[in-house]
C-alpha cells in the first residue's frame, strides 16, 4: 500500500489534470493527498471523477490559493476526522491494520509559520495510536536541506521543536534530496526539502519497512512524494510496475557499467543476475537520466 502526495500548484488546466491522472495511474497509490489545487469543491469533484477507481473529499481554495483533496481507492477504508484549509485528517484501515493519516499544508508566510506548529501540536493532542503526517510543511529542519538562499536558525528550531514535542521523527527518504525548485537559473535558483513525512514511534513499529520516495517533478515546482508502507515488498517485486529497459539508456555513459555491476552480483544465477541488473539500471537512471529530465523541466 502506497500513499501519494503532491503540491499541485493548481489543477485548473487540462494539462495539470492529465499529468495528475497519469501519475496516479503509473504509481497506483491507495491514498492520494493533494494541496494547492486552487479549485472549489464543485470543480475538484470533477477532477476526482476523472481518477478511475478513486473517491474523495476536498476543501475549497481561498480565492486563487490553497485547496486540498484526499482521495482513496475503495479497497481502503478512510474515516474522516477533521479538516481545515491547512490539513485533512483521516483514520485509515487496510488489511485489518488501523492508523491515522494526516495531509498537511503549512502556512507559507514566515510571519504565520507559528500557526503551522500550533496546528500540528493540536493534532497531536487529539489522537493516540499510529500516526503519519505528510506533505508540504513550507519549512526545513536543517540548513543542509537547502540549496541556495538562507533560512533563519529560529525558523528551523521552531519546526524541530514541534516535531519533538509531538513525539515524531522523519520517515527516511530515497530519491533526489530536494523536493522544491523555484525554476530559476543560476544564482537565483532555490531548492529545498520542504515536503516530507513524519511519523510517531507506534506507526514505525507497525510499518518498520516504510520509506518515503521522492518522485521526479513534472508540471509542478514540487516533487510528488510517496509513502511506501512496505519497502521490502516493493524492492522484491520491482515496485508497482514491471521493469522495462528504456531505449534512451542506449549509448549513455554509465549504462553499460550499471549492467556489468548488476550481472556480477548474480553469482552465476541467470534470474538473479537479471534482477540485479534491473536494480542497478533503476538506480543509475534516477541519478543520471533523472537529472537530465529535471534540468529539462527546469528550463521549460
Amino acid at each position: 500500500m502506497n500513499c501519494l502526495s503532491l503540491n499541485c500548484r493548481g489543477l485548473g488546466n487540462p494539462g495539470a489534470v492529465s499529468g495528475l491522472r497519469n501519475l496516479i495511474r503509473r504509481e497506483a497509490p491507495a491514498i492520494v493527498f493533494l494541496c494547492e489545487t486552487k479549485l472549489g469543491s464543485r470543480d475538484m469533484k470533477k477532477v476526482i471523477d476523472r481518477m478511475d477507481g478513486y473517491v474523495g473529499l476536498c476543501v475549497d481554495s481561498v480565492g486563487r490559493s490553497g485547496g486540498l483533496a484526499f482521495l482513496w481507492r475503495q479497497v481502503v477504508t478512510c474515516l474522516f476526522k477533521g479538516a481545515s484549509v491547512h490539513f485533512m485528517d483521516f483514520d485509515v484501515e487496510y488489511n485489518n491494520v488501523k492508523w491515522r493519516c494526516t495531509g498537511f499544508y503549512g502556512w507559507s508566510a514566515v510571519k504565520d509559520r507559528h500557526l503551522s506548529w500550533r496546528q500540528i501540536r493540536l493534532l497531536g493532542e487529539e489522537y493516540s495510536g499510529p500516526w503519519c503526517c505528510m506533505r508540504d510543511f513550507n519549512e526545513v529542519l536543517f540548513t543542509n536541506e537547502m540549496k541556495g538562499g538562507e533560512r533563519a536558525q529560529w525558523q528551523m528550531n521552531n519546526f524541530r521543536d514541534t516535531v519533538d514535542e509531538v513525539g515524531m521523527t522523519e520517515l527516511p527518504f530515497v530519491g533526489y534530496e530536494y523536493t522544491f525548485d523555484n525554476g530559476q537559473a543560476g544564482s537565483h535558483n532555490r531548492q529545498s526539502r520542504i515536503d516530507r513525512a513524519i511519523m510517531d514511534e507506534e506507526w514505525r513499529e507497525v510499518f518498520p519497512y516504510a520509506k518515503l520516495h521522492h518522485l521526479d517533478r513534472e508540471w509542478s515546482d514540487h516533487a510528488p512524494i510517496m509513502v511506501v508502507l512496505n519497502e521490502r515488498d516493493r524492492v522484491e517485486s520491482g515496485g508497482q510496475s514491471k521493469f522495462r529497459f528504456e531505449h534512451i539508456w542506449v549509448g549513455e555513459d554509465g549504462c553499460e557499467n550499471a549492467i556489468r555491476r548488476g550481472w556480477a552480483k548474480g553469482v552465476g544465477e541467470l534470474l538473479s543476475s537479471i534482477h540485479n541488473c534491473a536494480k542497478e539500471l533503476i538506480g543509475w537512471n534516477g541519478v543520471s537520466i533523472g537529472k537530465i529530465l529535471r534540468d529539462i523541466t527546469k528550463k521549460r
